[in-house]
C-alpha cells in the first residue's frame, strides 16, 4: 500500500467495525462515508476493521478496500500490523474509547478522530470496574500516546472534552457528518401520535428511557405507540422492559430494517427520540429531520446539542422528567412540531458528504503533507 513514485496517496482507516457490522452504527457510516469520497478523489483508500459473518474478509466497495479481521480484542493487533505493514502515507486511527496504538508502529502521520468521548458509557458497558481502566487508558494513556497528533471530531462539544482530556483546540478540527441522500417515501404522518427511536440497540443509548416516556404518557395518550428500529444485543433486555411496564401492545421492536422501511417509519412518526447517553453527532437526528420529524435528546449528551438546535428543529430536555413533558409538549402542538420539522428540513439539507470529505482532504494535505497526483 506504500506510495509509489507518481502513485495515488495512501489512506488507511482503523476502526473497530465497518457499516456491515452486526453492531456497526452512525458512526462507522462517517468513516465510510469519508473514506468513499477520498476515493473518488483519486486516492488508495483502506478500512481495516473487525471481521464479522455479513461480510468477506477481503473486498473493495465504492472504490474503499476492506480488510477484515480479528474479533472484538483481535482487531487491534491486526490494526497494529496493518499500520506497519501496508505502508500508507496516513493513517486514521478512530477511536471508539479505545485507541489501536497505531503510533507505536506507524511510519507515517497518524489522525485522530474521536466522534466523543466515553466517560459516561465506559461502566454502561463493560461494569465500574473494567470501565475505570477503559476510561484511564482513553483519558490518560492515548493523549499522550498521541502527542502532537491532529485530531478530528464531529462536533464543537466533542473539541472541547477533547480539550479537557489535555488535547489542545488547536490541533482538533471538526468535519460535521454529511446526509445521505433519503429514499423517497409513501408514508405520510400517522393518524395517532407515534414517536420512534434509530439506532443501536445498546445500553448507552437508552431506549428504555423512549418505553418510559409511553408507559407515563399512555393514560393522556390513549393511542401513543413507538417504534424502535435498530439492532444489538441489548434488545431482549428492551424487551423485557417492555413488559415490565405492561405496554407490550404500543411498542414495536422492528430489529433491523432496510434503507427503504427505516425511512418509512421515520416519515410517518411524530417525534424522533435520541435518549442516549452520548452521541458524537446523531445521524439519525438529521435523517428524521430530512421528514420533517423534530428531535428530543438530551442536552448535556454531547453532539445532539449541535444537531438539534434548541426550540427551532427539536427539544433538548435535561432530564428523564422533562424528556417525558418536552414528548408531551410536542405531542399536543401540532403548529409547532409542523414549524420544527420545516426547520429541521431546511438544515439537515445543508449538510452534505462531499463538504465534509473536501475539509478532511484539507487537513490532509496540510497535516500529513500529501496531495493528489
Amino acid at each position: 500500500m506504500g506510495r509509489k513514485h507518481g502513485s495515488h496517496p495512501a489512506v488507511l482507516f482503523v476502526n473497530w467495525r465497518d457499516a456491515a457490522h452486526p453492531e456497526g452504527g452512525g458512526s462507522e457510516r462517517y468513516v465510510e462515508r469519508m473514506a468513499e469520497g477520498l476515493a473518488r478523489r483519486g486516492y488508495r483508500v483502506t478500512i481495516q476493521c473487525a471481521a464479522h459473518r455479513n461480510a468477506p474478509a477481503d473486498e473493495v466497495v465504492a472504490g474503499v478496500r476492506f480488510r477484515r479481521r480479528g474479533g472484538r480484542f483481535g482487531v487491534y493487533l491486526h490494526a497494529m500490523l496493518a499500520a506497519f505493514l501496508l505502508r500508507p502515507d496516513v493513517i486514521v486511527d478512530v477511536q471508539a474509547g479505545l485507541p489501536f496504538f497505531s503510533r507505536l508502529v506507524a511510519r507515517c502521520p497518524v489522525l485522530v478522530l474521536v466522534h466523543h468521548v466515553h466517560r459516561e458509557q465506559w461502566p454502561a458497558v463493560v461494569g465500574p470496574a473494567l470501565g475505570r481502566i477503559g476510561w484511564w487508558i482513553e483519558s490518560r494513556v492515548a493523549p499522550l500516546l498521541y502527542r502532537g497528533c491532529r485530531y478530528l471530531t464531529v462536533s464543537d462539544q466533542t473539541r472541547r472534552e477533547l480539550a479537557g482530556l489535555g488535547i489542545a483546540t488547536a490541533r482538533t478540527t471538526v468535519i460535521r457528518n454529511g446526509l445521505d441522500t433519503p429514499p423517497a417515501v409513501h408514508a405520510e404522518a400517522d393518524r395517532d401520535p407515534t414517536l420512534v427511536i434509530v439506532g443501536r440497540v445498546v445500553p448507552h443509548k437508552r431506549v428504555e428511557h423512549a418505553v418510559d416516556a409511553v408507559a407515563r404518557l399512555a393514560t393522556r395518550w390513549p393511542k401513543l405507540r413507538l417504534e424502535v428500529v435498530g439492532q444489538g444485543w441489548w434488545l431482549d433486555n428492551v424487551r423485557q422492559h417492555v413488559e415490565l411496564r405492561d405496554i407490550a401492545d404500543r411498542v414495536t421492536l422492528h430489529g433491523f430494517v432496510d434503507e427503504q422501511d427505516k425511512h418509512e417509519i421515520l416519515a410517518r412518526s411524530w417525534v424522533h427520540l435520541c435518549p442516549s447517553v452520548k452521541e458524537g453527532w446523531g445521524i439519525a437526528i438529521m435523517e428524521a429531520a430530512v421528514h420533517g420529524v423534530p428531535s428530543i435528546a438530551y442536552r448535556r449528551a454531547g453532539g445532539v446539542a449541535e444537531s438539534i438546535v434548541d426550540n427551532a428543529t427539536g427539544l433538548l430536555a435535561e432530564n428523564l422528567d422533562d424528556l417525558v413533558a418536552k414528548v408531551d409538549t410536542l405531542l399536543a402542538d401540532e403548529r409547532t412540531r409542523t414549524e420544527m420539522g420545516r426547520a429541521g428540513r431546511d438544515r439537515a439539507l445543508s449538510f452534505a458528504w462531499e463538504r465534509s470529505v473536501t475539509e478532511l482532504e484539507a487537513v490532509l494535505v496540510e497535516t500529513a503533507g500529501i496531495t493528489r497526483v
